[in-house]
Order: C-alpha cells, then structure tokens, then sequence
C-alpha cells in the first residue's frame, strides 16, 4: 500500500450505521424497491488521502447499499471489510485489507454494491490525486524544511439512501381443536395479499387425514360434491394424505382469490375424535403499496 495512503488513513475516524437497505435474498426480491435519500456529509480530501464512510452491516445472506457519490475531483469507490479496515488502523499495521466493488475515476455517479454476507462492510473513497514532490522539494528549498505544499481541497459529498420495501411478519390464522366427521372441515383462511405469501400448516389428529388448500370456490364444490376429491387435488399441489402429526408449507397463488384449508378423514371410524389443526402465514405489514402486481395465470 502507498505510504502516503497509510499515513492518511490513520487521522481518519470510522462512523458506524446501520445498513439502510438490507436486502437478504428471499421470495419477495422481485417486489419494488424505492430509494430515499437518508443523511449526507461533505470531506475535504487531500491527494492521496483515503476516507472511511459509513460501515454497513447486512442481514444474514447479503444486502444492497445505494449511494450517490459527488466530486470535485476524481476518486475511488470501494467496499472493504469493516474487520480488516479496523486491524490496518492500528499503530504499525501493514494495511493489508481486500477491496470489494471498486469503481474509480467517479466525480459523479450512483455507486451500488451486492454485499455477500452479514459480516459488516465500509465504503471507503480514495482521492485519486497525487502529490507533486518536485513542486514540494522547491518550495523547501526556499522557505525550509517544515515548509508544506497546498491544494485545493477535493470537496466529496457523499449523499447515502436507504430504501423501502414490503415488510413481512408471520401470524398465526387458525388454531383449534375441533371434532372429526365424516364431511370435510372447510376453513376459508384468507385471500393472499402477495404470490409466493407462505403458509405453514401443523395437523395432530388420533386417525389419518387429507388436507389440502383450495381455491375457495372449489373447496365449495367439494363440500357440496359438485367436484370429487380427487378432481380437486388434481388443480393443487398444496396437498397431504395420511396425516395424524405433521408440520408442512405451502405458498398461495394471488390469482387464485381466496383460499380454504380442506380437512378430511381418509377412513372411516366410530367415536367420537378430535384432531388439532393451526395455521400461520407471512403477511405483509409494512409498505405493502410497493408489492409487485400478480401474474395473469
């Protein structure tokens, strides 16, 4: 590393933040995402000299940051590990650390990075500058050896962004314990606010049991057997037979309305049976104007 970059790096102090936009790879990535401007700073940098902004710390699987870069003169963006940035700190370190999205010659620009994983990251700006030693050693050789050259300031302001997006929750929609007969149990659960919306379903029953998630209209046309069972589960992949203890997942279709939970016996018995069966979902809590509209089917 340039010494003259490390001698730099050492007068500068690191602000923590937290990561404006952590964005950890999920179902709902393909939602809209609206960027507003969050704090701003200006810094004067000298030639050569390398500045440390805010550290980032994403959500477990990676996050996005946005920022918009302004400069007077030329300098690098980079991402670097907040961890080795803070050991080259130290007194007599080697400065050793990796670079991550490095883009340079920015006097303005948009500066954007995928960070990969949870492990906290800072942007850094280096000004791309360098000193004029032979204009330095002239101007010694006439005021003296303290004598230090002036520039003009590289003015870098550095506006950062956070951003919004649907937010998510689970709730539970369904806990009871109800009395097993002959006739299927239809609960009408919801209709999804999003495609992909999960659904977690846990079933405790003394006898096996089909459940399934219907559209709501043909979970009616079973119960009025206007439909047969099995043309029914035919149109649905969310679908189990033989439960007594399980837990399972499924996602909805915002195309297919609202949605029944279908419980069924898959023998016949006597006596009186009750099985237990909750339900929970991820719903949206948050910006949920921003969800991205359903696919035609």
């Amino acid at each position: 590393m340039d010494p003259a970059n490390t001698s730099s790096m050492r007068n500068l102090s690191i602000f923590a933040a937290l990561l404006f936009c952590a964005l950890a790879a999920n179902s709902y990535a393909q939602n809209q995402i609206v960027w507003t401007a969050a704090n701003s700073e200006t810094i004067p940098l000298e030639p050569a000299s390398l500045h440390a902004g805010r550290v980032y710390s994403p959500a477990v699987g990676g996050g996005d940051m946005h920022v918009q870069i302004d400069s007077r003169y030329p300098v690098t963006v980079a991402m670097a590990w907040a961890d080795e940035w803070n050991v080259a700190m130290r007194p007599g370190a080697p400065g050793n650390f990796s670079f991550l999205c490095v883009k340079e010659h920015v006097t303005s620009a948009i500066y954007e990075c995928h960070l990969p994983s949870d492990r906290p990251m800072i942007i850094t700006f280096r000004d791309e500058r360098r000193p004029e030693k032979p204009v330095l050693t002239a101007i010694g050789a006439i005021l003296g050896p303290g004598a230090r050259q002036f520039f003009s300031p590289n003015d870098l302001h550095i506006q950062y962004y956070r951003c919004l997006q649907p937010e998510f929750h689970w709730r539970r929609i369904l806990n009871e314990k109800y009395q097993i007969t002959a006739a299927p149990k239809v609960y009408s659960l919801m209709t999804p606010d999003h495609d992909g919306q999960e659904l977690s379903v846990r079933i405790k029953s003394p006898i096996p049991l089909t459940v399934a998630l219907l559209p709501s209209h043909l979970a009616d046309q079973v119960y009025d057997k206007t439909v047969t069972l099995t043309e029914a589960l035919d149109q649905t992949g969310c679908k189990e037979r033989g439960v007594q203890s399980m837990s399972f997942n499924c996602t909805f279709n915002v195309a297919h309305g609202t949605q029944t939970l279908l419980i069924l016996p898959d023998i016949d018995f006597s006596g009186h049976k009750k099985a237990t069966v909750e339900a929970n979902t991820v719903e949206c809590v948050e910006h949920c104007e921003l969800l991205s509209a359903p696919q035609n089917p």
